[in-house]
């Protein structure tokens, strides 16, 4: 729990900064959506694909590791569902709601996972989390997107375009050049590697201010059931499954390190635009992504020491 807790700090400290650069408009609100675009498309790929480029897969275990949190993403999926048909009424889950309470218990910040990978692990902890990423992203994507399309009234969902979507989002395109990179023997010229290292460095201190510019603490004022659930389920539920199918699975060591780490951290910050521009409760939202960043601090250095 020491290493979590000293590992976690520093990311604690840069998540403060960026919410009080945010709140004094050193940089502005365009700025920030600048700054997040060019940490989301440039910084964080360079660090993904330099480090599975480099990475020695027959070490790591990508298909353990990564049946592993794909079943934990589905049982958890399917808890939700229960969830709604059982507790609907009590818990006020209309569609909307339902939505964002999905997103809020299954999807994970990715710039928090990958700092606390690197900080614990190294080089090794990252290119495992980016097997988390290839293992659950698409799958997140299509079931969350597909949820908001049949109960936010959101545009229908085309397969075509959540292909293209898929293909182009960094983390995906990133990892499969990592990957491609590394099968064929490829060795990174001397000043492409660096560059990469050089914008990869500058990833993670970049993606944690953009977390902390995003979030809203007055949301916390009236905190709901919803809310509570969500919480729950993502910061608990998540990677209590994780444990239980890592363990099925056979995967230890570090592989189980990064498996909580993935399903421990809070809700992926982009589930706020998701929903606003699909329907969903974007104002739900927004709290479930501050409540769930702001108790990480505590409950990811208690999973780590619980279950990792």
């Amino acid at each position: 729990m020491i290493a979590a807790l000293q590992a976690l700090l520093p990311i604690l400290i840069v998540t403060a900064v960026g919410w009080v650069l945010a709140r004094s408009e050193i940089v502005t609100p365009a700025g920030w959506i600048g700054f997040e675009a060019v940490t989301y498309h440039v910084f964080f790929p360079s660090i993904v694909v330099l480090n599975l480029a480099e990475a020695d897969f027959g070490a790591l275990p990508f298909a353990t590791l990564g049946a592993s949190l794909a079943a934990s993403v589905l049982t958890m999926t399917a808890l939700c569902f229960g969830l709604k048909r059982w507790f609907s009424g009590p818990l006020r889950l209309d569609g909307p709601r339902f939505t964002s309470v999905l997103q809020g218990a299954t999807r994970w910040n990715t710039f928090i996972a990958l700092a606390m990978a690197a900080s614990l692990y190294g080089p090794e902890g990252v290119a495992l989390t980016a097997v988390a990423i290839v293992a659950m992203i698409p799958l997140l994507n299509f079931i969350n997107v597909s949820a908001l399309s049949a109960y936010a009234s959101g545009a229908p969902l085309s397969a075509r375009r959540f292909a293209r979507d898929l293909a182009l989002n960094p983390y995906i395109w990133s990892s499969a050049l990592g990957v491609a990179i590394n099968l064929v023997g490829l060795e990174l010229p001397v000043a492409v590697s660096a560059a990469l290292r050089m914008m990869g460095e500058a990833a993670l201190a970049a993606g944690i201010l953009a977390v902390g510019a995003g979030l809203d603490l007055s949301s916390l004022r009236r905190p709901g059931p919803a809310l509570t659930m969500s919480s729950v389920l993502r910061l608990a539920g998540m990677p209590l499954l994780a444990a239980l199918y890592c363990r099925l699975f056979d995967v230890g060591g570090t592989a189980l390190g990064v498996a909580i780490v993935a399903t421990a951290v809070p809700t992926a910050s982009g589930a706020y635009l998701l929903a606003r521009r699909m329907g969903g409760d974007a104002r739900l939202m927004a709290e479930i992504i501050t409540l769930q960043t702001v108790l990480c601090a505590v409950t990811l250095p208690m999973a780590m020491a619980v279950l990792a």
